[in-house]
């Protein structure tokens, strides 16, 4: 891995080099799929079945595009007992973590007659976005799934591409039967997240859309946003670990290599104070190079978006991470902790040498949908809370209204707004 010494201009460099990543980038796909976007909103189904042919090979008709109960419980016998009770392992600790999310109406009632509060309501409907083919995420579903069902959605959809056979992955929908999903259909790519938005002639629209994707559904979210709610853009994977010269090498090399085998665009960075660390995570990550299987996708992410960044001190490391605001943050240093109460932007902060990355993404409870590309700066981790929504609460008896009505015809007065002002003077006249 390339080591360099940070300062303003190779911190400059490195975040313009980072932003390359964004999705919001990528303006050649923005046309297409727009096209699919309107086509399925303007057409239905008959759009999403001609673009499932067109690019999962896959035969999708009205009959069978909704997952039936006998192909789930078929799905169940394919399923591996140890992977099965696994699963069921992590679903306990994502369901315990999300369940302290949860908030509660809440209610202000004054001694002056007035009742303020707010009214906390469950999404009557998600969609959730799973990537599928050949692949199978299973803890994509567990950590999209659960939070809605802990927050008290009714309705949980569940889309994601089929095979060329016309099946949805055996585990991913054992998964989404695990944790709750209502419905789920076969279907992918831009025109799943359309019909999730819109609604087809099958697929009821839904009141919003989470869950990564590749950059189609990425833009096709972006697109159809306002129509519906949907979670965030999200970009490539991400890792920065910060450690000190008491790092174990090896330990750190083979965190920036699980994420970085993500894909070509995924990043990992090292920050240390130590060039001796430095110098030997790299040829720790030589070393694994030459017996990981994902090799090549590795080897072009490192060159690509792989650092070694040395600093000064930890202060400096801190600040690092803060502008780069990584998906993911490790903290392998003396204190931990200490270093912790100095960041301020980072979608997951991992803390110590035996809390590693994969930790979080399969067991651990806390969500791995997580922001990417600098977003952590304003977004969180997927939770409980994207699955609510916020109603204020207010009441005035006429005691409280009459000692405030002189205020509040003022101020609308002073914006020119006759009628607000004439709404509280009628009242009292």
């Amino acid at each position: 891995m390339r080591i360099v010494e940070l300062n303003e201009g190779s911190m400059k460099n490195l975040l313009e080099e980072m932003l390359k990543r964004d999705p919001n980038n990528y303006e050649s796909y923005t046309e297409t799929v727009q096209n699919i976007v309107d086509q399925v909103k303007e057409r239905g189904d008959e759009a999403v079945f001609a673009f499932t042919k067109e690019f999962d090979k896959a035969d999708v008709t009205a009959e069978n595009v909704r997952v039936s109960q006998a192909e789930i419980e078929e799905a169940y016998k394919q399923v591996d007992k140890d992977l099965l009770a696994v699963m069921k392992r992590s679903m306990e600790n994502i369901r315990a973590y999300h369940e302290k999310q949860k908030r509660n109406s809440w209610f202000d009632a004054r001694p002056d007659g007035t009742i303020l509060g707010q009214k906390v309501t469950a999404l009557a409907s998600a969609g959730v976005y799973v990537p599928g083919g050949k692949a199978a995420y299973p803890s994509s579903v567990l950590m999209n799934i659960i939070p809605a069902q802990t927050a008290g959605v009714e309705r949980i959809v569940m889309v994601t591409p089929p095979g060329r056979d016309g099946r949805v992955n055996p585990v991913t929908l054992t998964a989404a039967h695990l944790a709750g999903a209502t419905e789920v259909y076969r279907v992918g790519g831009a025109q799943a997240v359309a019909a999730l938005a819109f609604g087809t002639q099958s697929i009821p629209r839904v009141d919003k859309i989470v869950g990564p994707g590749n950059i189609f559904v990425a833009l096709a979210k972006k697109a159809v946003y306002g129509h519906v709610s949907i979670d965030s853009i999200a970009g490539p994977s991400e890792i920065l670990v910060i450690a000190d010269k008491g790092a174990n090498p090896r330990y750190v090399a083979a965190d920036l290599l699980s994420q970085a085998e993500h894909d070509e665009l995924a990043s990992a960075i090292l920050v240390t104070d130590s060039r001796k660390l430095a110098e030997a995570v790299s040829r720790e990550v030589d070393g694994f190079l030459k017996v990981l299987s994902r090799r090549e996708i590795i080897a072009k992410s490192l060159d690509n978006y792989g650092y070694i960044l040395l600093v000064d001190s930890m202060e400096q490391a801190a600040e690092a991470a803060n502008a780069i605001a990584p998906e993911h943050l490790e903290i392998v240093t003396a204190n931990p902790f200490e270093l912790m109460t100095k960041i301020r932007n980072a979608g997951a902060i991992f803390l110590g040498e035996y809390s590693s990355e994969p930790l979080g993404d399969y067991y651990a409870g806390p969500n791995h949908i997580l922001p990417t590309n600098g977003t952590a700066r304003f977004f969180s981790p997927l939770g409980a809370d994207d699955f609510v929504k916020k109603s204020s609460i207010i009441y005035y008896s006429q005691e409280a209204l009459k000692a405030a009505h002189r205020d509040i015809e003022a101020f609308a007065e002073a914006e020119g707004l006759t009628a607000h002002a004439n709404s509280i003077k009628v009242r009292f006249e």
